[in-house]
């Protein structure tokens, strides 16, 4: 794992703080071991991914963005789960795979990258593994995992500063994660591109972005600019399942769901743009499609 003595700059806050333990006093407040709310088969992510077996999800506790309308606002921001060590996180795998899961997916797991490297050292699943997180890394950060990951499954959130700025207390996220997204689909394409087989992804890269309330303006600029610097026909996935949750004091804007009338009104870009991929039914914006963390699975 993490060394106790080497300040952090696995994101791109670079807070370059001595984590140890189960907390840190960096941005994400965790420590060097990792810490995981829900290790079981997920059934609600893209066809592709989730396939008919699920994707074997893990859940990781904390994250390097802490976005104020986070669905998994208990884990996120709580640090609600259990304490796992290398050897558990290997084991974790090992027993998700033995489900027959389409692949695993490492989710919000930058915080503890060092440990999930440990962890594939120890068992290295012989499906593909999947990255699902906010995207925002550091390009470096990307290369070392392009050493394993075979599936990207990033967001692109924000493409407004000002937003990024409110929302993710991240006003750099919108160049950063462009620069990590393109640096993920420069390397699926060195590794011969997307893959899909049987319905079901074997390598590739999707981009999310989860259209909110009273922003459409965010979202057109941001399918505009994934649109214009990714390389075409990358698939992206446009989803409408927001629902209020966790604290929003002060985000009145947040505190309802999206509109029918908002939502037609991005999907029309996308047709606009000739983005293809996956669009969110939405009839998706419900409470139980947001897992259980009761760490049952852990």
């Amino acid at each position: 794992m993490m060394n106790d003595t080497e300040p952090c700059r696995l994101c791109p806050r670079c807070c370059g703080v001595k984590r140890d333990g189960l907390r840190g006093k960096g941005f994400c407040g965790c420590g060097g071991v990792p810490v995981v709310a829900r290790a079981a088969p997920h059934f609600w992510e893209e066809p592709v991914i989730s396939g008919t077996r699920g994707s074997g999800t893990v859940f990781f506790s904390g994250c390097t963005l802490g976005c104020v309308f986070c669905q998994n606002y208990a884990i996120s921001s709580e640090l609600h789960g259990k304490a796992v060590s290398p050897q558990g996180l290997a084991e974790l795998m090992r027993t998700l795979e033995g489900t027959g899961v389409h692949n695993i997916s490492f989710v919000t797991g930058t915080q503890y990258l060092p440990a999930i490297e440990e962890a594939l050292v120890i068992y290295r699943p012989g499906v593909p593994l999947v990255w699902n997180s906010g995207g925002y890394e550091t390009e470096e950060t990307v290369r070392r995992l392009g050493a394993f990951i075979d599936i990207w499954l990033p967001d692109y959130k924000c493409a407004l500063p000002e937003l990024a700025r409110r929302w993710c207390r991240a006003s750099d996220y919108p160049e950063i994660a462009m620069k990590a997204i393109a640096l993920m689909c420069e390397q699926n394409e060195a590794r011969g591109g997307n893959l899909i087989e049987d319905g079901v992804m074997k390598r590739g890269v999707i981009v999310r972005h989860l259209v909110m309330p009273h922003h459409t303006r965010n979202s057109v600029a941001a399918l505009r600019r994934l649109s214009a610097d990714l390389p075409h026909g990358t698939l992206m996935s446009l989803m409408s399942q927001y629902t209020p949750s966790g604290d929003l004091t002060g985000f009145p804007e947040l505190n309802r769901r999206l509109t029918a009338q908002e939502y037609a009104k991005v999907l029309r870009v996308a047709d606009e743009l000739g983005i293809e991929g996956f669009r969110q039914e939405p009839s998706s914006a419900r409470e139980e499609y947001v897992p259980d963390f009761d760490l049952s699975t852990v």
